[in-house]
């Protein structure tokens, strides 16, 4: 497991950015970086090896509700993230990630830049992750077919 969060959050913060990454993942001596937008890497990395969730450190780029929810669900336990929605810091804070971001906004913006993200829109009005995991899976089966 990862010992220390100023020096283990360091690397995978420097790789997020020098990297061009959207999303970095630190469990162990294991780092993997990923690159596609929104919420389907964490959807995929839950449902084909949670293992490498649980007790991770992890360096996003932008975090709303529906990725938020995704990491409760594989217990991630440590999280940076340059920008962060308010529903999705306090869900985190209700589960008890520890977070670090840069800016905190009322919601994420959609790929557009045209209104608020389509998931963290889904996930409005509920408060439990395992209740907004099925409308994320319907949303990216939609999106990929």
């Amino acid at each position: 497991m990862i010992k220390s969060w100023n020096g283990e959050m360091s690397s995978l913060k420097d790789e997020l950015k020098n990297g061009g990454w959207s999303c970095v993942v630190g469990n162990g001596t294991d780092m993997r970086t990923f690159s596609r937008r929104g919420v389907a890497d964490l959807y995929d990395i839950l449902h084909t090896e949670p293992e490498l969730l649980h007790g991770a450190y992890i360096a996003d780029k932008v975090v709303g509700k529906g990725a938020a929810a995704l990491m409760i669900l594989g217990k991630v336990s440590r999280l940076y993230t340059h920008i962060i929605s308010t529903p999705a810091l306090c869900l985190l804070r209700k589960a008890g990630v520890l977070i670090d971001f840069d800016i905190e906004t009322d919601y994420i913006i959609n790929r557009d830049g045209t209104g608020r993200c389509p998931v963290e829109t889904l996930c409005d009005g509920f408060s439990e992750p395992e209740d907004m995991l099925p409308l994320i899976s319907d949303f990216l089966a939609k999106i990929r077919s």
